[in-house]
């Protein structure tokens, strides 16, 4: 009777045993979680060229649209090839002195359709950040329309790419020293809202102001492309945030739940702050202030809960509203369309109210001050400081270099005049008729 057992058991095991070592085999990838990462890197390219361009191009003016949306464009064209070359293994390979990774993947090199990160493929991975270097330097777009060479443009956002953002994401994303001593950015604060924001301020200044900056009106060119905009990088922002996670789990859940709450609870606020203030709620101020809402919560989404999330909304609407109204005017510099106030100083919020407001019975991964610890906060100053500082150094010397290579970075005053779309590309956004 033994005999038999055993004879069956050996008879099942032969049969079964390819089907369980190739399963076993295949357990790495999960293919919900590279279907769902797949999703949200297309959702994340689409926030780019489609989102952020109909933005920033509504806002500009009607002799700058096109230039705008093609200057869109390219950073993520640009972006694009100089991740797979270069970009991906200065952020992702093995850390080289918790500053910057090694050139190990030059040229995706080493990395096959085998090749796995946590439960996805590498390529699927290395594809979604990709998605976030084209949007961060196209970020910095909005601070310097108008007055820009395409040529100019061009060259910054290469040099940019490879010299501020991939340094920056390695530190946070790659195992760098940020990393290490525990900040918390969960989908870009740092790395994208912040980073772009400093550069975009240090890029206008050095530019200098338009040319009729404060002593005329100037008109955007359609605010309706602008909430278009605002719809299209809402939506995108869901696979920017909850496809951090990097699997279709339950914080992806609960960063899209925070994501979508954090947006309207910014467009309400900024909306009653506006029309408390100006007497008028308007279309261009509701549109700002969910995109201040998703900023803000971008760092914090995989770590806060839904009260967070109303909290972290309400300020940035409140805060993004009157960066843009006041203080830049306070200041004096011009920030075309206000990169810095909604991107640069909502990020902060966003990455100290991570420090404030994270909690453990979201992520373990994440305990913030008002659960006991401290420490956080004081640690996320520290990546604010650290990625403030070294962007607005880097950002100086890369547009020095860029100066020097193209010859200057502004248009000429009559372009300028007549509008870059025209001048730039022999193109025009709108028929103008004169009766």
């Amino acid at each position: 009777m033994k005999l038999k057992s055993r004879m069956i058991f050996l008879t099942l095991t032969m049969i079964f045993a390819p089907a369980s070592l190739a399963f076993a085999g295949d357990a790495a990838i999960n293919s919900g979680d590279t279907a769902w990462m797949i999703v949200s890197t297309a959702l994340v390219m689409m926030m780019t060229p489609a989102g952020l361009a109909l933005f920033y191009g509504g806002m500009s003016r009607y002799k700058n649209l096109l230039n705008t949306v093609a200057m869109t464009f390219m950073a993520y064209c640009i972006a694009s090839v100089l991740w797979v070359f270069i970009g991906y293994t200065l952020a992702f390979g093995p850390d080289v002195g918790g500053f910057i990774g090694s050139l190990e993947h030059i040229g995706m090199h080493g990395i096959t359709v085998k090749s796995v990160t946590g439960t996805i493929p590498t390529y699927v991975f290395a594809l979604f950040q990709m998605t976030f270097a084209g949007i961060t330097v196209a970020l910095i777009l909005g601070s310097i329309v108008d007055r820009m060479k395409f040529s100019a443009w061009l060259l910054f956002t290469a040099l940019w790419v490879v010299i501020i953002y991939c340094p920056i994401a390695h530190w946070v994303w790659g195992g760098g020293w940020l990393a290490k001593i525990g900040a918390l950015d969960f989908a870009g604060g740092n790395v994208v809202h912040i980073n772009a924001g400093v550069a975009g301020l240090v890029l206008s200044l050095m530019l200098g102001k338009r040319i009729g900056y404060g002593k005329e009106t100037m008109f955007p060119s359609s605010i309706a492309l602008t909430g278009l905009g605002a719809a299209l990088l809402w939506f995108g922002w869901f696979g920017f945030n909850a496809g951090s996670q990097l699997a279709a789990d339950g914080l992806a859940g609960s960063a899209f739940l925070t994501t979508n709450t954090s947006a309207a609870m910014g467009g309400i606020a900024w909306m009653f702050t506006e029309w408390y203030v100006t007497k008028k709620p308007t279309l261009l101020g509701i549109a700002s202030g969910v995109v201040a809402g998703l900023v803000s919560i971008t760092p914090a989404s995989g770590f806060v809960d839904l009260q967070g999330a109303l909290i972290i909304g309400l300020v940035a609407g409140v805060l993004g509203f009157n960066s843009v109204s006041k203080l830049k005017h306070k200041l004096g510099y011009d920030d075309s369309l206000d990169a810095f106030g909604v991107h640069g100083l909502c990020g902060v919020w966003g990455a100290l109210a991570t420090g404030i407001f994270a909690d453990p019975s979201v992520n373990p991964n994440g305990t913030g001050l008002l659960y006991g610890n401290p420490k956080q906060l004081g640690i996320q100053v520290i990546s604010i400081l650290a990625t403030a500082g070294f962007t607005a150094i880097g950002t100086w010397a890369v547009v020095c270099i860029t100066r020097m290579v193209v010859g200057g970075l502004r248009v000429e005053r009559d372009d300028e005049i007549a509008g870059l779309d025209n001048s730039q590309h022999g193109e025009r956004a709108f028929e103008i008729l004169i009766s």
